[in-house]
Formats: C-alpha cells, sequence, structure tokens
C-alpha cells in the first residue's frame, strides 16, 4: 500500500496540472484554421498592399509589408506545384508558413506573427550558417577585425 501511495499522488496531480491547462503548451495561443482564397484576399487578411512580382496561371507572387515585416507571398494552382516550389526554395534557406496552396516567406518573427492571422504551418529551410562560419579563406566573415 505504500508503494502505491506515490504513485497516486503523482498520478493525482499530473491529471490537476493537465486538467488546470499548466501543461507545456498553455503559454501558447492557439493556432487559426490555415486562411483561404485569393493573394489578394490573403494579402488584405494581414493587412498589406501585394506589390505583383509574378501573375501566371501556375503561380501569382508578391511582395508585402506590413507592422510585422517584409514577406513574400505566393499562391499556387495545385497541390503539387506548391510543394515542387517549396522544396526548391528550401534549398537556400528561410521560414515558410505553409497554408494550402499558399506559403509566405520571411524572417522567423514575421512569419511566427503571420501565423496567428493565417494559421498554417512553419516550415523551415536549410540552414547552410555552419558553411559560411566554417573558416573559409574566401571568407565572409570579419568576425576578427
Amino acid at each position: 500500500m505504500k508503494v502505491t501511495r506515490p504513485m497516486l499522488a503523482l498520478s493525482g496531480a499530473t491529471l490537476v496540472l493537465v486538467l488546470a491547462g499548466c501543461g507545456s503548451d498553455s503559454d501558447t495561443k492557439a493556432v487559426p484554421e490555415a486562411a483561404t482564397g485569393s493573394l489578394e484576399h490573403l494579402a488584405a487578411e494581414v493587412k498589406c498592399t501585394p506589390d505583383m512580382q509574378t501573375d501566371a496561371d501556375e503561380i501569382r507572387q508578391a511582395v508585402c509589408k506590413n507592422s510585422d515585416g517584409k514577406f513574400i507571398l505566393a499562391t499556387f494552382a495545385t497541390d503539387r506545384g506548391q510543394r515542387e516550389w517549396i522544396n526548391g526554395a528550401k534549398d537556400y534557406g528561410g521560414h515558410y508558413l505553409v497554408g494550402r496552396k499558399w506559403v509566405a516567406v520571411g524572417e522567423s518573427k514575421t512569419v511566427v506573427a503571420l501565423r496567428d492571422t493565417l494559421g498554417g504551418d512553419i516550415e523551415e529551410g536549410t540552414d547552410h550558417s555552419a558553411h559560411e562560419s566554417s573558416g573559409s579563406s574566401g571568407g565572409a566573415s570579419h568576425s576578427g577585425h
């Protein structure tokens, strides 16, 4: 009986914490359902006026800027086209907010802020920073000066 009481107390305390919302997720906002719509509709949702860069049947892409920062907003005709674009773009690094047939690309803080309005999933591009700071003789780093 002495062995089970501590176990019961621990289980009860854990249950109380979970029911009270004291878990690690309690400080994070609920992510809204991913937005849908045209590039213009998505831009309006995040209060930016899109500066169109590409307006084709397969992809529409614009530069946007709002109080959260500057970002690229792109919409796609197909899910497959979107995934192919993301997979190619991720080789260049970056932070991606991905919804159904749309992507927002920007700094990490910008993408996180956009997610509060647009929903979606955050994906990260390939991090090349280890290659840049490896001490190569061609060095773009001037940290020793």
